[in-house]
């Protein structure tokens, strides 16, 4: 990869879109509610918000032929069910070593690193930062992340820095308001299907 191009340059070639989770989908909250019968061994509760400008955004970036994925450390249910609402092609929770995830994520989509934008906002995040071709850090991010960053979001994490990403991506690829119109047309089956909020029903 050239150090020389832009964050332009590098948003073109992208295929594949990777998200962290918390922080970067979500504020960074995680709020456990423990079992309601005060059993400590029973089940708890995990809540996240999420930001629905970023579902949206989702949606526009599969629209566009964006390959979407979550690489997140924690193992959560919340994060599996806003995954299949959003039809998330790769989703790997439980990633204490990113790379493993990404080599898979890689193989299954026969792309190359400087094919891959990754958005993290700790440190965690930093061997995939370091690698792909789009390191994107959120407003938010730890200031390690921010100095490996090739573009970071003028919005925090879970108020919409994921579809910071989305927008930059397209809008150098020159589609963005292209695909934002296809995805209002009301012939447009992939739109009608996009993220229809079927939470845990």
């Amino acid at each position: 990869m050239s150090s020389s191009l832009s964050a332009e340059d590098r948003a073109r070639r992208i295929k594949v879109l990777l998200y962290d989770v918390d922080g970067v989908l979500t504020n960074g909250d995680i709020t456990i509610i423990p079992p309601l019968d005060g059993d400590p061994n029973g089940r708890a509760t995990e809540i996240k918000a999420f930001s629905a400008h970023d579902g949206m955004g989702i949606s526009i970036a599969r629209l566009a032929g964006l390959k979407i994925g979550f690489v997140t450390k924690r193992n959560s249910q919340v994060v599996a069910i806003r995954a299949r609402d959003l039809k998330i092609d790769h989703v790997y929770q439980g990633q204490s070593h990113k790379l493993d995830a990404l080599q898979q994520i890689m193989a299954a989509e026969h792309c190359t690193l400087d094919e891959i934008a990754y958005v993290g906002d700790d440190i965690i995040d930093l061997p995939v930062l370091r690698v792909v071709g789009f390191a994107i850090a959120t407003a938010n991010a730890r200031a390690q992340v921010k100095a490996v960053a090739h573009y970071i979001t003028p919005l925090p994490g879970g108020q919409g820095a994921g579809r910071d990403a989305i927008d930059f991506i397209l809008s150098a690829r020159g589609v963005l308001e292209t695909t934002i119109e296809a995805y209002l047309d009301p012939k447009n089956a992939e739109a009608k299907s996009a993220d229809i909020g079927a939470g845990n029903m």
